[in-house]
């Protein structure tokens, strides 16, 4: 039997490559303004309009689901075509050791911050995931190892949304307050904000040469995404394999017949595939020669893959849930971002040393 198109996800895929385009003509006119972040803002949007909402949770949801975790993931898998391992080299090893450290740092205190101001389910460990490796595509990443809820992705979104918009405008700021050279600008930021897209934004504004330096850094950072949410999934592996079993020792998930039920197959891989995608990506950049006519379409297929993917996000995404929490988590996003901004520069002056 034929599927539907509504099953096969085809009207909200459609929506979400036009929400994707609309997002680049939005950046186009406001260069400032990145194209994925615009993107997610008019997803958000949408889904505030009463009207759509019941084609949005009807025959859009589909595609909608789609783009917010297949699109994500292949745009994350092509997001590899960035990194070289020679740029890293490059860096040094005390830079190398301090950004791998702040990662893992960062990541610890922003959890921990979450779980203090109260976030619900696992928006703590995504916004920790997002705040301290590659914004949007980490909460994607994390959500996906973790099989979270779809209610607990939404605020994580919009908080690496928000502040690493802010930074855009703030860091430049601090920067001339601080007397930072354009070379440890370009640190900074990579060390510091979120999404690439956000990284390119902020650093421009010092030059070539700190832009250089900050995506560098940056994608340094993004490497860490593939440990990281490996270390996640085997601890939800873990996890859901204890819940399978009562206090007698007998397995929930299986039906009368002995048959593997539902909590046997939400057993996540070790390694998801789109990560080890991710690092395979990575490794052929670093040791295949691509044509710049290659990697410029990768680039391009990459922003367009996230840029539907945060549309789908930011339509299913419903503001109301958001208000629930919203005073916690916008606080515990401030000190989650001032701390990190923080070590981030810490991390700066010990390079330079």
């Amino acid at each position: 039997m034929r599927r539907s198109l509504p099953r096969l996800g085809l009207p909200g895929l459609g929506l979400t490559a036009v929400g994707a385009a609309a997002g680049y003509g939005l950046h186009t006119l406001l260069p400032g303004l990145p194209w994925l972040t615009a993107s997610l803002i008019l997803g958000v949007l949408v889904g505030c309009v009463p009207p759509l909402r019941p084609a949005l949770g009807g025959v859009f949801k589909p595609g909608l689901t789609i783009a917010a975790k297949r699109l994500l993931r292949i745009g994350i898998v092509v997001l590899g075509l960035k990194l070289s391992l020679a740029n890293i080299v490059a860096l040094g090893w005390l830079s190398i050791v301090l950004i791998v450290a702040l990662v893992g740092v960062s990541f610890v205190i922003t959890w921990l911050i979450g779980k203090l101001f109260r976030l619900e389910g696992d928006q703590a460990v995504l916004m920790a995931a997002g705040f301290s490796i590659c914004g949007v595509s980490a909460v994607g990443a994390m959500s996906a190892a973790r099989r979270s809820d779809e209610k607990d992705t939404g605020t994580p979104v919009a908080l690496v949304t928000l502040y690493g918009t802010l930074a855009i405008v703030v860091l430049p700021f601090l920067a001339r307050i601080l007397g930072l050279t354009n070379d440890q600008f370009g640190h900074w930021v990579g060390a510091s904000v979120h999404d690439v897209g956000q990284v390119v934004a902020t650093a421009q504004t010092a030059g070539a040469a700190a832009l250089a330096v900050a995506i560098v850094v940056k994608l340094t950072r993004v490497l860490m995404l593939a440990p990281m949410v490996a270390i996640a999934s085997i601890q939800t592996r873990r996890g859901s394999a204890a819940s399978r079993f009562d206090a007698a020792g007998a397995d929930r998930s299986a039906g009368p017949a002995g048959a593997g039920g539902a909590a046997g197959a939400a057993i996540p891989p070790i390694v998801p595939l789109f990560i080890i995608g991710f690092v395979a990506a990575v490794l052929i950049r670093s040791f295949v020669p691509l044509p710049d006519a290659v990697l410029a379409v990768a680039d391009i297929l990459q922003s367009a893959l996230l840029a539907a993917a945060l549309f789908g996000i930011g339509a299913s995404l419903r503001l109301e849930q958001l208000a629930r929490s919203g005073l916690r988590a916008l606080a515990a996003g401030l000190v989650s971002w001032v701390v990190i901004l923080g070590l981030a520069l810490l991390v700066v002056y010990v390079s330079a040393r």
